[in-house]
């Protein structure tokens, strides 16, 4: 049996434990967790700082692991979609050797498991072999109903490269999914099924629904996109394409930039398990904008982390990101944000059994949070894995 001890302990199931103790097998499963006195110090490794579970990444795209530095930053959506499609192919002679080490990194970086969103199999070798726990989105697009089906076939065969258990078939976002899609999804899916949909990442997508006006227009032209079976609706895209969501599904809601106090209150009056996944430095990259987090809180939403990818981010580091949003939002309790970090989202993909927290059974990593100053979070702490 091992034993480790810190500052403060954040079981993040239960309260936080000044001096407390976390007792692990040499399998790393959690064996108990105990206040100071409690156990012999003679068995106890020390350390300064704070004990946490390893974090969970709830949205990452590792296959554009190979893109790092080749978008430019704060391009507006339409366009960062454009450059990416444009480039991604420029650079897949390193692309196996990019994914290998963001995987890498991750793990370094205290990430226990992610979701992970794909177009093809080429992440499906390295999840098979990696440390990290992956629940993989295989992603479909459609615009117009005579793809719908192929589109659909095309990602059931992507998906079975990787582990039925966890992988899900998901409609990327609304601007790139027809109401067709949408309605054909509902019936080709599970209720097991976990749904992760890009959601009013840029306010661009909000104008293309409520007027079909905007950047997308242009984007579409460009890439060759048919719309023509797309009307205004006359409201934001969430009021638009949540009703075709199967309600008994999971859903994570990806980005959520754009998203509106009275949007939060359609998606409340829809009665479904809804995460909302942030992920604030893809958003400054991209848009030069977070998420307004009070809104979500005051709301009682749960809330997910997640990086994006390496088109969109200098780094795959879940800590980065909760140190962006406690910069942001400075009156933010570590408390609260370490759930969103690591509980909340092991529950959104299915994982909470194992990850996410320190509780007696669970195997979750154990990370130490060097240069926590008790219960707050500031920007030089750096995070180092234990377990």
């Amino acid at each position: 049996m091992n034993y480790y001890a810190a500052d403060v302990v954040f079981p993040v199931a239960g309260p936080a434990i000044k001096k407390g103790v976390v007792a692990m097998d040499e399998d790393g499963v959690v064996k108990g967790v105990f206040n100071p006195g409690e156990i012999d110090e003679t068995l106890i490794e020390q350390f300064k700082g704070a004990l946490i579970p390893g974090f969970i990444n709830a949205h990452c795209h590792l296959e554009l692991s190979h893109m790092l530095g080749v978008v430019p930053r704060r391009t507006g959506l339409p366009t960062f979609l454009s450059t990416v499609i444009n480039e991604r192919g420029n650079h897949e002679m390193k692309l196996e050797e990019a994914i290998e080490a963001a995987d890498k990194l991750m793990y370094e970086n205290g990430i226990q498991a992610v979701g992970d969103h794909v177009n093809s199999a080429v992440t499906a070798k390295i999840k098979e072999t990696s440390p990290i726990k992956y629940h993989t989105f295989v992603e479909v697009m459609a615009t117009t109903k005579e793809d719908v089906v192929t589109r659909i076939d095309i990602a059931k065969e992507i998906e079975f490269h990787f582990d039925y258990k966890h992988s899900s078939i998901t409609p990327h976002a609304p601007y790139s999914c027809s109401k067709f899609l949408f309605k054909t999804l509902k019936r080709a899916i599970s209720e097991d099924n976990i749904i992760s949909i890009h959601n009013q990442e840029s306010d661009e997508e909000n104008k293309l629904f409520r007027y079909k006006e905007g950047e997308f227009l242009d984007f579409f032209e460009k890439m060759d996109v048919v719309m023509e079976d797309f009307r205004a609706q006359a409201r934001n895209s969430i009021q638009s394409y949540l009703p075709y969501i199967p309600a008994k599904n999971k859903l994570i809601l990806v980005h959520n930039t754009y998203t509106s106090i009275k949007d939060l209150d359609f998606v409340d009056r829809m009665g479904r398990s809804v995460y909302f996944c942030l992920c604030p430095k893809a958003n400054l990259y991209i848009e030069d904008r977070i998420p307004k987090i009070n809104n979500f809180i005051l709301g009682g939403h749960d809330i997910v982390i997640g990086t994006d990818s390496l088109a969109s981010n200098d780094t795959l580091d879940i800590l980065e990101e909760l140190k962006v949003i406690h910069q942001e939002y400075p009156e933010l309790d570590f408390n609260e944000t370490i759930k969103w970090a690591t509980l909340n989202g092991a529950k959104a993909l299915n994982l909470d059994s194992e990850l996410g927290s320190l509780e007696v059974g669970k195997r979750p990593g154990l990370l130490l949070l060097e240069g926590m100053d008790t219960f707050k979070l500031n920007p030089k702490v750096k995070v180092r894995r234990i377990r």
